[in-house]
């Protein structure tokens, strides 16, 4: 198979730091017996996976809190405004899926069309973003285990629940849950799928129950004013301030039309989590059809329950006398009605199951395709004989989480996952508009709509909302690319597949 079309292409290849894997290469090494995945999903597995890791805790807190502090009934237009943004990327995501059926998501897009350093950056970001957020969705998902425990009268000994304010223990409920979610892995996509389905079945059945019973409970006067009156608010100063804070010194205001978008910047995090559906395109049956249809329709699906959700919780109790720690649960409590609180508990332990489980899949797909490449040990991309998974790196990056989320408590790491899936969408949009102008040829099943127009609205709305966070999460993420540049150089560039059949080596 020829993996060079038109001058364009066959210039940039070459250009060491920034040479590009065409897709019809990346194709062709998926289909090396050694390293090939089993296509077992479907469009609907997909949808489920989509679902699975967005819908998390986040729909039974967040949408109470940011209504109480930042938006009122409004937090409903939040939602859907940052549902956009979030569909201005996914339509990215399903060309480039499309496309490049590849496992690797991102990392992929980006070999083919920005060129090696770049892959290798945004492949080490989703790296730290996909294992942070594994670790810290299980230390969340522990606590909500040890809430149900102790309110059987069952009690986990001190030392073996996690560290908390400052006393340090093993967060054991965390660490198993994250063993148990890499064997499932190991033993393959369909059953990993059928665990995920039968999860995210209990969970959307608890968040539309909670809906339904909710709906009895709304009283008209709770939704007036539906935009409150604009509050002017001291946001914290230093590194704890918002960059676009320091940068262009604003002050920030919560409530009113800005207090609009300022939730729309908090609830986005709310549905990171739909692109991690592009890491398992190579393991799809019909992935430039199915691909497209499972990011598009997990976002829409998801969308449509947050705010459902921001408009029962609103609705049942005024917004300025929700609690911050869980909203909807205690809007039930404070109802009379204890039996669906602890109904939204359950629901939300069950829930981050999948959130972990999909989490750890992405993860150990980005990383098996970069040592498919070379850029990682090669022997981390050999897939099992039986099973066809990834089963080293996933492994060896479940062994590496799992420690992580027993022995560390990382929730001011959590907002790492937030710029790192911004990164990525501003990677995926500059990807498509490149791939669109150097291979025009390429088939594209999935096209988005107004290129330029859509891929540019999405990396602006994705850098505002990166600006958005606070200066110090800059700075851990400026730390965490230092390191990926030592490695690359030290290790990656020199033993580039690519560069290797290139006759250069190191570029």
């Amino acid at each position: 198979m020829s993996t060079q079309h038109g001058t364009p292409h066959d210039s940039r290849r070459n250009r060491g730091l920034f040479r590009t894997k065409s897709v019809e290469q990346s194709i062709l090494d998926t289909e090396e017996p050694e390293h090939a995945l089993k296509k077992s999903l479907s469009a609907l597995d997909l949808t489920v996976f989509g679902v699975g890791v967005v819908i998390g805790t986040g729909i039974f807190v967040l949408t109470g809190k940011i209504a109480k502090e930042q938006a009122g009934p409004a937090v409903a237009l939040s939602f859907v405004v940052a549902g956009v943004v979030c569909a201005l990327a996914a339509l990215c995501y399903a060309e480039f899926a499309s496309t490049v059926p590849v496992a690797g998501s991102a990392y992929t897009f980006a070999y083919a069309s920005l060129g090696e350093l770049p892959a290798w950056i945004i492949g080490w970001d989703l790296i730290l973003e996909l294992a942070l957020g594994c670790a810290v969705v299980a230390v969340g998902w522990s606590g909500y285990v040890r809430s149900l425990l102790d309110s059987a009268g069952l009690h986990l000994p001190v030392g073996l629940s996690g560290t908390h304010e400052g006393q340090f223990g093993f967060d054991l409920l965390a660490f198993l849950l994250v063993l148990a979610i890499t064997g499932i892995l190991v033993l393959g996509m369909k059953l990993s799928s059928r665990v995920t389905t039968l999860v995210v079945g209990i969970k959307v059945t608890v968040v539309l129950l909670v809906i339904v019973a909710g709906a009895f409970f709304i009283s008209g006067a709770n939704y007036t004013p539906f935009i409150p009156p604009s509050e002017p608010v001291e946001a914290g100063g230093g590194l704890a301030a918002p960059l676009a804070q320091l940068m262009f010194g604003f002050t920030p205001a919560n409530f009113g039309l800005m207090g609009i978008f300022a939730a729309a910047a908090v609830v986005f995090f709310a549905f990171i989590g739909f692109d991690i559906v592009a890491t398992a395109a190579e393991e799809t049956r019909h992935p430039q059809r199915d691909v497209p249809r499972g990011i598009l329709g997990s976002l829409a699906i998801c969308t449509l329950l947050y705010v459902a959700v921001s408009v029962v919780v609103t609705g049942m109790e005024k917004y300025s006398k929700l609690s911050t720690d869980a909203p909807l649960a205690d809007a039930f409590k404070d109802l009379g009605q204890p039996f669906f609180a602890g109904v939204i508990s359950f629901g939300a332990a069950i829930g981050l199951t999948s959130v972990c489980l999909i989490l750890l899949l992405g993860q150990s797909r980005v990383f098996f395709a970069m040592s498919r490449d070379g850029l990682l040990p090669r022997g981390f991309s050999r897939s099992h004989p039986r099973y066809g998974t990834p089963y080293r790196s996933t492994l060896v990056l479940g062994a590496v989480v799992a420690v992580v989320a027993g022995f560390t408590s990382i929730d001011e790491l959590a907002e790492l996952v937030n710029i790192g899936t911004l990164f990525a969408f501003v990677v995926v949009a500059v990807g498509v508009i490149l791939l669109r102008r150097s291979r025009p040829d390429l088939p594209r099943s999935f096209r988005t709509p107004l290129v330029p127009l859509v891929p540019v609205l999405s990396i602006a709305a994705s850098v505002w909302l990166m600006l958005n966070l606070p200066a110090e999460t800059w700075v851990r993420f400026a730390i965490w690319m230092v390191a990926g540049f030592v490695i690359y150089f030290l290790y990656g560039r020199s033993h580039s597949r690519l560069g290797l059949r290139n006759g250069k080596p190191g570029g």
